[in-house]
């Protein structure tokens, strides 16, 4: 064990919180030169300390196949938790990504000539302390510490324990380098423990900014239920492909084939197939051969088991269409055209990402138009909703809600603004008594 896991032990999680609150202070008055030297140093111990985090993470493989085997673990979620030499080095280059970023702090973001002399600016920067809770994935660790770094932030960790000795190992890699520069304050990360830290921190509104879940849409409902901070995250990711009349078959075939089998675990990952009555004779058949190669269990409307007549198909349930499988399985509807689609997706989509396949674009208009989610593509794979294939260097997770941040959160998510008026002397009872008189200039 690590000298963090005895700090958690003698340490309540208030204190943790309210030291973190002082940190993140500090952090934020760091130049971004700084924080990038800070962060290719944690990149740099992170490829030094491959064989630590991959040792650690054996350790926490090896129980999750246990419980596996033992039906208490999906076969996704030990996908999620395995780490491999590429997987460190990935960590490492997210954090060199993150450090390549333009400074998200002090933008200008308006400027306005209140009057002579009394001008108003609005300037980003940073939340404060930001809460994640989050299942399985350890890569969520470097991700999360370098945009929370990046961003001035301090942040509090809590993984699941089916990844506890890959988290700790990451930590405690990240708070040895902090504590090699001076002016690196070691308590802008710490890592929680126990489901009970969790409850405490959920209450922690004086001192935690922003708590952001990711993980089942269990464990978002409970943190949205339970919290007393803002909490940005997705409930689940259902997500369609769209195949429309005038759909290239080839293009339709692949892009189905990477929605749902590039990586199936993910949140991204296409769960339900709609394909136009009118390519469904054509396409249908070419697909399911192709899902099934690839090993995907494919459950189907009516329209498809008669279209298909397969005795693989399975008859699709209602929970089907409202289900995030996260593993090789794929629910199919035979749709009447573009509005049926758009309906369906909107009564059983989650908000997340959608894709239209189709040569028309006055379709692809449509949809991308009509349909209410955080991304929503024309030709692409649902599996493009990510942060680091945005260009955001990384991300905390995938919000679906409408304020603050949607879609892949990055730098400019872990940010809100303040207003700066310079004034000289000016006060407002010279403006209520019309003795002076409001400008309300923009200035570049």
């Amino acid at each position: 064990m690590t000298y963090l896991s005895k700090e958690r032990a003698e340490t309540a999680v208030a204190e943790l919180a309210s030291r973190a609150r002082v940190a993140s202070r500090a952090l934020a008055k760091l130049s971004n030169q700084i924080r990038n030297e800070l962060l290719m140093a944690v990149a740099k111990s992170i490829e030094d300390g491959s064989r630590k985090i991959r040792e650690a993470n054996e350790r926490d493989c090896h129980a999750a196949e246990s419980a596996v085997s033992a039906g208490k673990m999906s076969s996704a979620l030990l996908a999620r938790l395995r780490v491999s030499p590429r997987g460190v080095d990935e960590m490492a280059t997210r954090v060199r990504d993150v450090a390549r970023l333009p400074d998200p702090l002090g933008r200008r973001l308006a400027a306005t000539e209140l009057d002579d002399g009394l001008v108003l600016y609005k300037e980003s920067c940073p939340l404060g302390v930001i809460g994640i809770v989050f299942e399985s994935r350890p890569d969520v660790v470097p991700q999360v510490a370098a945009l929370s770094l990046k961003s001035g932030n301090a942040v509090l960790l809590k993984g699941g324990t089916e990844a506890a000795h890959t988290n700790q190992a990451l930590v405690a890699i990240w708070r040895e380098c902090l504590a090699g520069f001076p002016y690196a304050p070691l308590d802008s990360i710490h890592l929680l423990q126990t489901r009970a830290d969790v409850m405490e921190l959920l209450t922690l509104d004086r001192d935690v900014d922003l708590i952001i879940p990711r993980g089942s849409r269990e464990l978002v409902q409970f943190v949205v239920q339970n919290s007393r901070i803002p909490v940005l995250g997705h409930g689940e990711g259902i997500c369609h492909v769209y195949v429309d009349r005038a759909a290239d078959i080839e293009k339709a075939l692949r892009i189905t084939l990477d929605s749902k089998v590039q990586y199936p675990a993910a949140c991204n990952a296409a769960e339900t197939l709609l394909i136009h009555q009118d390519v469904a004779p054509e396409f249908l058949p070419k697909v399911f051969s192709k899902l099934r190669d690839a090993g995907v269990e494919v459950r189907g409307c009516s329209r498809t088991i008669a279209l298909l007549a397969k005795p693989e198909v399975i008859p699709a349930s209602e929970d089907d269409w409202a289900t995030e499988y996260s593993d090789l399985i794929l629910s199919v509807k035979v749709v009447a055209d573009a509005d049926e689609a758009i309906m369906h997706i909107h009564r059983y989509g989650s908000g997340h990402t959608e894709t239209i396949v189709t040569e028309d674009r006055e379709a692809a208009r449509k949809f991308l138009d009509d349909v209410d989610a955080a991304g929503v593509y024309h030709n692409a794979s649902t599996r493009f909703a990510d942060g680091f294939r945005y260009g955001l260097g990384a991300e905390l997770g995938i919000s679906t809600n409408k304020l603050h941040a949607r879609g892949p959160v990055g730098l400019e998510g872990l940010t809100t603004y303040k207003y700066k008026l310079f004034g000289d002397g000016h006060i407002v009872a010279e403006y209520s008594s019309g003795a002076r008189l409001f400008k309300h200039r923009p200035l570049r």
